[in-house]
C-alpha cells in the first residue's frame, strides 16, 4: 500500500471522506446521486484479480458497509456497483444509490449529462455526515 497514489481524475472528480481498512472512500462530486468511491490502496491494481484473497475479503466487506450506508438513504430502491475502469484504470468500485426518476434513471449514471458539484458548505456538511455515519 506504500506506493498508492490516486488517479488524477478521480482526484479531480471525487471527494476524500475517509480510509477504511483497505480503500479510501470517496464522494463523487455531483449532487444529482448519492454516489461513493472505494479506491483500494493497493499500488498498481487494476483488476480485482490484482488483490490477494485477503484485500478481496477486505474490499468485499467494504463495498458490504458503504452499500449499506447507502441503501439505508431516503428513496434508494436499487444500488448500482460497478468497476469499469475503461477510463480510469486504477481499480476503483463505484456504488450509487438509485431511484426512479434521477436525472439518468432508468439508464448508467456514467457518462450521463454533466456533473453538478454541490455548493461548498453542502459539500463539507455531507463529508462530515459521511465520515459519522461510516464510524
Amino acid at each position: 500500500m506504500s506506493g498508492f497514489q490516486l488517479d488524477p481524475r478521480l482526484a479531480t472528480d471525487s471527494v476524500f471522506v475517509a480510509d477504511g481498512p483497505l480503500s479510501q472512500v470517496r464522494l463523487m462530486n455531483d449532487a444529482r446521486y448519492r454516489w461513493l468511491l472505494l479506491v483500494p490502496r493497493v499500488d498498481g491494481a487494476v483488476e480485482w484479480l490484482d488483490l490477494d484473497g485477503g484485500q478481496q475479503r477486505l474490499l468485499l466487506a467494504e463495498i458490504n458497509q458503504v452499500g449499506a450506508l447507502l441503501r439505508s438513504g431516503p428513496g434508494t430502491s436499487k444500488l448500482n456497483i460497478g468497476a469499469l475502469g475503461n477510463i480510469v484504470r486504477q481499480l476503483h468500485i463505484h456504488l450509487v444509490a438509485r431511484h426512479e426518476g434521477d436525472a439518468a434513471w432508468p439508464g448508467p449514471v456514467w457518462g450521463h449529462g454533466r456533473a453538478e458539484p454541490y455548493p461548498d458548505q453542502d459539500l463539507a456538511r455531507h463529508v462530515e455526515n459521511l465520515r459519522q455515519q461510516l464510524r
